[in-house]
């Protein structure tokens, strides 16, 4: 099985992360290849909207992204983990994935899609805040992480969606550590 984490956060160590590798250590108890990916430490081109990938099918910029777009193809799951900010995913995370319309573009226009449409794919969203959210407070950051769901063709298996880690980080609250690990030893044995 292969296993491809998004980490969108700046802080190596703080809560995402945290949660993001609780559910790594959920799916590692199993023979599984787990590649980590520090979205802050790649070269990432901004979308420009030049519109080349709606004409040829793929984006043209060269940068690290042409290895995540591998990556997604081969995956058979796919974590995606950001805090919130300004109720949406970080700006790393963001960049990330308005390049992924070129995955889009090589979908529905040019039709030949560069992400396998009929590979079984799950995704796992992991989003922390700082601040306590009300009913709503994720909606934001949810609607942006399941359109890049959609675009690397992955179905959203599950959330984990955990607010006031400014004042109750999540290295110290071990029922949201059990269910973060959890979720990676579910998805393994649905997956297996």
């Amino acid at each position: 099985m292969k296993i491809i984490a998004l980490l969108g956060s700046p802080r190596v160590g703080g809560n995402t992360d945290v949660l993001l590798n609780e559910v790594i250590r959920g799916l590692t108890q199993y023979k599984t290849d787990i590649k980590k990916y520090e979205l802050l430490k790649l070269r990432i081109k901004p979308c420009v909207a030049c519109y080349k990938c709606g004409e040829i099918g793929n984006c043209i910029c060269n940068d690290d992204m042409d290895k995540l777009f591998k990556e997604f193809d081969a995956a058979d799951v796919i974590i995606f983990a950001t805090p919130l900010y300004f109720n949406s995913v970080s700006s790393i995370s963001k960049l990330m994935i308005d390049r992924c319309h070129g995955l889009w573009a090589s979908k529905y226009i040019y039709k030949e899609s560069l992400i396998d449409r009929d590979k079984k794919r799950m995704g796992i969203f992991i989003c922390t805040a700082g601040a306590k959210q009300g009913e709503d407070g994720f909606i934001g950051a949810e609607v942006v992480a399941d359109l890049f769901f959609r675009s690397v063709n992955t179905k959203l298996y599950k959330k984990l969606l955990v607010d006031n880690t400014d004042k109750m980080p999540v290295s110290d609250r071990s029922e949201i550590l059990l269910n973060a690990y959890e979720i990676g030893e579910e998805l393994y044995n649905l997956l297996k």
